[in-house]
């Protein structure tokens, strides 16, 4: 899957490597959300990513989230342990950055295995 990002530039939403994919960063479609809708989002779209290329949400290895207002970050939590199963929660780091982009408060990259 080919994604166009920004003015014109075009990126693949994920790379396999063997078994092993990564993730572009992926970011909600509805901007004026809250953290944990825009999160919600962001994570169904990672599934989707996964989906098309064999995987699911059992399989992620590994998140880098980041978010533009750790004030934020419980709510980003919330979501964050309401679409993992316990068992499946995938290393993760959180880094809180001044901008993603208008509207955006969170984009995630992922490494998963199929």
């Amino acid at each position: 899957m080919i994604e166009r990002h920004g003015r014109g530039t075009f990126y693949h939403s994920a790379v396999a490597h063997g078994d092993t994919l990564y993730l572009s960063g992926c970011v909600a479609e509805d901007r004026s959300a809250s953290m944990k809708v825009q999160t919600r989002q962001t994570l169904d779209k990672i599934a989707r990513v996964l989906a098309a290329h064999g995987s699911d949400a059992s399989k992620i290895l590994s998140a880098t989230v980041y978010i533009t207002d750790f004030a934020a970050k419980d709510a980003m939590n919330e979501a964050w342990v309401e679409w993992f199963e316990p068992a499946d929660l995938p290393a993760r780091a959180t880094i809180g950055v001044a901008t993603l982009g208008e509207g955006v408060l969170i984009e995630v990259m992922v490494t998963a295995t199929r």
